[in-house]
């Protein structure tokens, strides 16, 4: 045992017996313990079996869903019978476009994108662009029978010219009158425009409503409030397709260099660790610094001009971000987030000079670790392509089943004042039934797809079991990462002479461990965490349900329950990370790792604290580092989109908007950094319990020596064998 123990024994034996006997008993030393064993078992083979039949249930979800449900149904409008417009091979192919028959009926956007306005909408191959009731048509057509022909396309094919006003209203079979439209999101929405700083519609401010009524233009925006947002909102996600597609190849281009610079930084931490950090600190500090200076100058500049006094609250939300650099407050703001992050490095660097020294050394022989093992670089690609296979999957099926069923109607009262309102109709002999005529002008319309079946009674379920599932899947891909890289840096520590002691293909083989004998103790690690983000994601939807009939206390106990909840999804995921690697090592359950860990810990809890410390200080440094790097990456990004590289390379023509491919390069050259660096902490993790492990079996002397390399020999075991050899 190392000296301090020794030493605490000797003052206190029945404090050092209860530290013992709490924390479990230590390692003892093993000749033929050369590190991770290969003499293992099945472990937690009933969560293993478990897991298994949720997977094997997922996959008859999903398959089920892709019989039943229909993708064209959350993509194409549907008429008030339930037909697609559009859709190839049905009376509607060329009827592309939805149309209303009232939408002054229409109280709000969101009852227009669900299809639930309480008017007839029927399927048109194009919108109406002019005014015209239905009454004017009658008295046109008896001059000139084409007036028909136009109007008629707009009706039913039932629709008869010749009936009166009462008629056509009980039948339903044409609107009452019809105003100029353009097609937005396939539906057919009301062309309005300005003149003289006047909303009109067709050059009009009022029109006849067919029914002897007058309307004005400002009731038909109500009707359609939010129309505008929606048609920016559209023409920003065209522009953004529109560029993503012009510039997929140099995004590609761009991250596979952010990949290439990630390999050379990592072999370059290798030799010139410090120097490099030192370099990194040093760049970022005058970086802010100028952005700092930049920022004041065009703060002072602005003040000259009579725009500036302008805010963000009087431009509101605008596509055109180059808007808002217009602003002093935007200036103003960008300065003093800068001032607050230089002054956060600089007492960082002032204060945690000497743990960055020893985290200098730890990613030194992180980068040797690594080096020794570099298929442990290519990992984060294999983890990136199972999460998005995931994430895929949950996204596809979800919309399966968002979308299946079959048509289900409910009659709907235009005016509000019907007993029957929302009850299941059938519109083929709804006029014929007691509700229509108990309820006149009462409509028979689609509403939703459903049904009465099993299957469509249990869908809420499918769908909370679908997002479960998923979860369950996300984490065990991240555990499965763990456990592999764990095991290969375990297999390094545990090399008497490195490289020469460790066995080829390290991290291939601990991966198929992990997947042969251990994977229902990853499933069950991975099913708390999934757990305790299921709890978080209900707890958000009480929340969201809840929030106009909350008051301060119930918002102050929410605001507790999501901070608990945090605290124990990160503690949990510490634990696990632990357990994950004993598992590695050892090859026992998911409960006996976890103790051992917790254990191991607690008997090493000065060390532990000592690492949480350098450790912190690595994550620090790390975001520092990703800081620096991701700034450089986005500059030399900026500059290409821009147009201002010309010598490089030439960059694409035409954008709509250069933030699109710029904030898609950064984020991710963030996320490769950010895969690359988890291979960092999981190698760090690893090594300390090895370390301390270490320490427990052997005593540094020749019958046992440690597996510990010569520089961090230097940093956390030289300091404890002094005081041993002055004793002796």
């Amino acid at each position: 045992m190392p000296y301090g123990v020794y030493k605490k024994q000797q003052k206190d034996p029945s404090e050092e017996a209860v530290f013992v006997l709490n924390a479990g008993d230590p390692r003892t030393y093993d000749p033929d313990f050369k590190g991770p064993v290969s003499n293992r078992s099945c472990t937690d083979v009933l969560c293993c079996m478990i897991f298994l039949l949720c997977i094997v249930g997922y996959i008859v979800l999903g398959l089920v869903a892709w019989v039943h449900g229909d993708p064209r149904r959350a993509a194409y409008p549907t008429d008030s019978q339930g037909h697609f417009c559009g859709q190839k091979g049905t009376p509607n192919e060329n009827k592309t476009i939805l149309f209303y028959f009232n939408l002054l009926r229409c109280t709000s956007p969101s009852v227009l994108l669900n299809l639930q306005c309480p008017t007839t909408q029927i399927c048109v191959s194009k919108c109406p662009e002019k005014f015209l009731t239905y009454v004017e048509m009658q008295l046109l057509y008896t001059k000139d029978k084409s007036h028909w022909e136009d109007y008629r396309q707009f009706c039913k094919t039932t629709a008869k010219p010749v009936k009166s006003l009462t008629q056509l209203l009980l039948d339903d079979d044409c609107p009452t009158a019809i105003f100029p439209s353009k097609p937005f999101l396939q539906r057919c929405f009301p062309d309005f425009s300005t003149k003289n700083g006047t909303l009109t519609i067709g050059s009009k401010m009022v029109f006849q409503d067919g029914n002897g009524g007058t309307r004005s233009v400002i009731e038909l925006r109500d009707a359609a409030n939010g129309i505008n947002k929606l048609l920016d909102a559209k023409s920003l996600g065209l522009k953004v397709f529109e560029d993503y597609a012009t510039t997929w190849y140099w995004i590609l281009i761009g991250l596979t260099i952010a990949m290439v610079l990630s390999w050379i930084f990592l072999i370059l931490l290798r030799f010139i660790a410090g120097c490099l950090f030192w370099v990194f600190m040093i760049g970022v500090i005058g970086i802010i610094g100028y952005g700092i200076w930049h920022c004041y100058q065009q703060y002072t500049n602005l003040q000259a001009h009579p725009s500036s006094v302008l805010t963000i609250y009087d431009i509101g939300i605008q596509t055109n971000i180059s808007m808002y650099f217009e602003l002093q407050q935007t200036w103003f703001t960008f300065m003093i987030i800068l001032c607050i992050i230089e002054v956060i490095v600089i007492l960082m660097l002032i204060f945690l000079r000497n743990r960055i020294r020893v985290a200098i050394i730890l990613l030194k022989e992180g980068s040797k670790a690594i080096g020794y093992v570099p298929s442990t670089l290519v990992y984060p690609a294999l983890t990136f392509i199972l999460l998005s296979i995931c994430i895929c999957y949950w996204v596809v099926t979800a919309v399966f089943l968002a979308t299946s069923g079959v048509p289900v109607y409910k009659v709907i009262a235009p005016e509000g004042h019907c007993i029957h309102e929302n009850q299941t109709c059938d519109p083929e002999i709804f006029n014929t039934t007691e509700i229509a005529k108990a309820c006149p002008g009462a409509l028979c319309n689609f509403a939703f797809y459903g049904g009465k079946s099993l299957y469509h009674q249990y869908i809420p379920t499918f769908h909370v079991y679908n997002l479960f599932v998923f979860l369950w899947l996300i984490n065990f891909v991240v555990a499965l990462g763990q456990c592999a890289l764990a095991g290969a840096f375990a297999t390094y520590y545990w090399a008497m002479k490195k490289p020469d002691d460790i066995p080829r293909y390290p991290l291939f083989t601990a991966f198929g461990r992990a997947i042969r004998y251990h994977t229902g103790s990853l499933a069950f690690g991975s099913l708390i965490i999934a757990l305790i983000q299921m709890f978080k994601i209900v707890l958000e939807y009480l929340d969201h349900r809840l929030k106009r009939t909350q008051n301060t206390l119930s918002k102050f106990l929410q605001c507790c329950l999501r901070c608990c909840f945090w605290c124990l999804e990160n503690a949990i995921k510490f634990l696990n990370r632990n357990a994950y690697i004993m598992i590695a090592i050892y090859g026992r359950n998911f409960c006996r790792s976890a103790k051992d860990a917790f254990n191991l810990l607690m008997r090493n809890v000065l060390k532990c604290l000592k690492n949480c410390f350098t450790t912190k200080t690595i994550f620090l440094c790390k975001y520092i580092i990703y800081m620096f790097y991701v700034f450089n990456v986005g500059v030399l990004a900026f500059l290409f989109f821009t147009q201002r590289l010309p010598v490089i390379a030439q960059g694409p023509a035409s954008l709509n908007y250069y933030w699109v491919p710029l904030l898609t390069v950064i984020l991710g050259s963030y996320l490769i950094a950010h895969g690359f660096f988890s291979v960092y902490a999981m190698c760090v993790e690893t090594i300390f319990i090895c370390f301390c492990e270490d320490l427990e079996r052997n005593d540094g002397s020749t019958e046992k020596p440690y597996f510990i390399t010569p520089n961090l020999h230097g940093i956390l075991i030289k300091k404890q064998l002094v005081p041993q050899k002055q004793k002796e």
